[in-house]
């Protein structure tokens, strides 16, 4: 097995710096991990993850993005490591979790990104992934931000839809597909805490990063820095793109 990366944080974009921030001192620490990834779908982190020897099962209901899991697994050289399973989040108690690497006993780490906006019951997917823990195992939780959605609407032209989403109305009515949610982090920190998680503290995700036009040439390490000071100072991370929390199963 080659050697992991000594930061995952440096291979993902950077609007996901402070994601990667919070997890670093987790999966970079050297120990390996049993990691379970809901609604994963193409391998995003799960690659990463594995890629730093960690042994990663995703879990989605589209079998076409498992499909891509896969050959990016293959092609990362890392396909041992991550395995893929067609379901839903809260339907994880029907899965055959157990992976072969003693995740019978729960799993260390769990991921739970942009699912909690899709999901049928938000609440009930947070259940079953605290219950697919081991005490002590931790999950990570990143969501949409109502702010940061009100605000994305406003600067693109949209005051009708930027007061929808603030007043928690679908701003585009009459569309064929379910709104997505859009949380606040009192909203967030109470979902988490009601699922008998114990959260940490929350961080932005993408505070300037989905500001900045590609053409900019803004340097990406500088916004990356930036992102990082951001995520955890109001009120900046308050009107981020995204919200982030570690939470631990007591």
């Amino acid at each position: 097995m080659s050697a992991p990366a000594p930061s995952t944080g440096e291979q993902l974009p950077v609007r996901t710096a402070a994601v990667w921030a919070a997890l670093d001192p987790l999966v970079a620490a050297g120990g390996l991990l049993r990691v379970l990834d809901v609604g994963g779908g193409s391998g995003g982190f799960a690659v990463p993850l594995a890629r730093l020897g960690h042994q990663v099962t995703v879990v989605d209901p589209s079998a076409d993005a498992l499909a891509t899991l896969q050959r990016r697994a293959q092609t990362a050289g890392v396909g041992e490591r991550v395995r893929g399973l067609q379901g839903d989040g809260d339907l994880l108690h029907e899965l055959p979790l157990d992976d072969g690497h003693g995740a019978g006993g729960g799993y260390d780490l769990a991921l739970c990104h942009s699912v909690l906006e899709v999901v049928d019951d938000p609440s009930a997917t947070l259940r079953e992934i605290s219950r697919a823990l081991r005490p002590g195992g931790q999950v990570s939780i990143a969501t949409a931000n109502r702010a940061g959605a009100v605000l994305a609407r406003a600067l693109g032209g949209h005051p009708k839809e930027a007061l929808a989403l603030l007043e928690d109305r679908d701003p585009a009515p009459g569309r064929t597909r379910p709104a997505r949610r859009r949380f606040g982090p009192g909203d967030l920190l109470a979902l988490v805490s009601g699922a008998g998680l114990e959260p940490g503290e929350w961080r932005g995700v993408a505070v300037v990063a989905d500001l900045l036009d590609a053409a900019s040439g803004a340097d990406p390490e500088a916004v990356r820095r930036l992102e990082l000071a951001l995520a955890v100072a109001s009120p900046y991370r308050d009107v981020a793109t995204g919200l982030h929390v570690l939470a631990a199963r007591p």
